[in-house]
């Protein structure tokens, strides 16, 4: 998987696969145990939506200036700290619950720093990635990280879920702490240097008119933002109630949550290792589009099923089918945008499409505390999310986006 063109190493790749792959699957314990520790704090279904809204909400606060500032710094550097700093922070929550003054207020503000950090890592991790492959193995490359996340994803859960049996839930995180740091000393292994700064006479403010301008004026990044905004906004209830649904609809106990999220996670390997083969036979709106209209019918599906091994599947069909649209997303702006503005299309592209999963959120978790039926509102926003994946299959150039990649039309300075 290498490139004459990019110099791209098979070592550094697999080297940063790697220290990525072990990093998710600390995060994927922290992804588990956090909304079940805000569960066993509360038992509310707005403050699991609270919860969720405040891990998103720096998305909009900061994202565009960080995405402007990573395309300024060495990334590599850049990812080591960010590194360092997350596992810093989300350790906090072993050592506070160990001194016995954790408090979901607590958990609030590591959700809040953590996710800015995030940020950081991710606009950096988004730009580098086309450095470490050719431009032709992009998808693939897409794929076998998100599969190898995936499968750390599966992983995660199930030891948490064990683990509970001897440990306090809150110490799990430990475990998240210490892949962080795991992550950044195999990016500091990586031998080629990932971005060189380039001098810039313009402001962050330019900078990020840039990013949003380019996004705005072309029609497939334009489109994809618009119609990720709507399908966040009514789908991030979905995951952001999983533990509340879990719990309320099957009355599960804590290792059979952990099967939910265990359940993502195997949908997603399997649909990312196919993700390369989908969309070197199909089209790309056939593969994404069709994938959301698909996951869509799944949620509704899963709003009635009665049995939680079915309720398990459809977990893992849901997650599989959301991260296949993902991976065609971010391999087709890979292939659109110039190398100088990746960081900050992808903070653009993220602030457009996570800025109304805060609002969202907590609408979601209102509703069902208004209207006590989970359920329900399960139905709805699979019904929704059908209509607006088919709306832009049919009236938007997302139904045929190879018409639209020839003639890119350059950044603008």
């Amino acid at each position: 998987m290498a490139d004459a063109r990019t110099g791209g190493s098979p070592r550094d790749f697999w080297t940063f696969w790697t220290g990525q792959t072990i990093s998710q699957f600390g995060s994927s314990i922290t992804q588990f145990a956090l909304p079940l520790l805000v569960f066993d704090l509360t038992g509310s279904a707005l403050d699991l939506g609270l919860s969720f809204a405040l891990g998103v909400l720096p998305y909009p606060l900061f994202g565009l200036a960080i995405g402007a500032w990573t395309d300024r710094v060495d990334r590599k550097r850049l990812m080591i700290a960010t590194d360092i700093a997350r596992g810093l922070v989300v350790g906090s929550i072993p050592l506070a619950a160990l001194a016995g003054t954790l408090t979901v207020t607590w958990v609030y503000a590591v959700l809040f720093v953590s996710t800015t950090l995030t940020i950081a890592f991710n606009s950096a991790q988004f730009a580098v990635i086309p450095a470490l492959v050719g431009k032709d193995d992009l998808v693939t490359a897409n794929g076998r990280i998100q599969a190898s996340f995936s499968a750390a994803s599966v992983i995660g859960p199930l030891v948490a879920g064990a683990l509970l049996a001897a440990i306090a839930l809150p110490l799990l995180i430990l475990l998240d702490a210490a892949s962080f740091i795991a992550s950044a000393i195999s990016i500091a292994l990586i031998r080629r240097e990932l971005h060189v700064p380039r001098e810039r006479t313009t402001s962050i403010r330019e900078d990020i008119v840039e990013g949003l301008r380019y996004v705005v004026r072309h029609p497939i990044l334009r489109n994809i933002s618009a119609m990720m905004a709507l399908v966040n906004f009514f789908g991030v209830t979905v995951f952001a109630q999983a533990v509340f649904f879990a719990k309320t609809r099957f009355e599960a106990t804590d290792p059979q949550v952990s099967l939910f999220f265990s359940a993502a996670g195997v949908g997603v390997v399997v649909l990312s290792l196919s993700a390369g083969y989908l969309r070197r036979h199909l089209a790309f709106g056939v593969v994404a589009l069709g994938a959301l209209m698909t996951s869509g019918l799944l949620t509704v599906a899963l709003a009635f099923v009665p049995w939680f091994p079915v309720a398990v599947v459809l977990v893992a069909g849901m997650a599989g089918l959301g991260t296949l649209f993902n991976i065609n997303t971010a391999s087709l702006r890979q292939s659109i945008v110039p190398e100088q503005l990746l960081g900050r299309v992808l903070s653009v592209a993220s602030v457009l499409a996570w800025s109304a999963n805060p609002v969202g959120a907590l609408l979601g978790g209102y509703a069902i505390e208004r209207t006590g039926n989970v359920s329900l509102v399960y139905a709805v926003i699979g019904v929704v999310t059908f209509s607006i994946a088919l709306f832009f299959f049919v009236a938007s150039p997302l139904g045929h986006a190879e018409r639209h990649l020839e003639g890119v039309p350059e950044a603008v300075s």
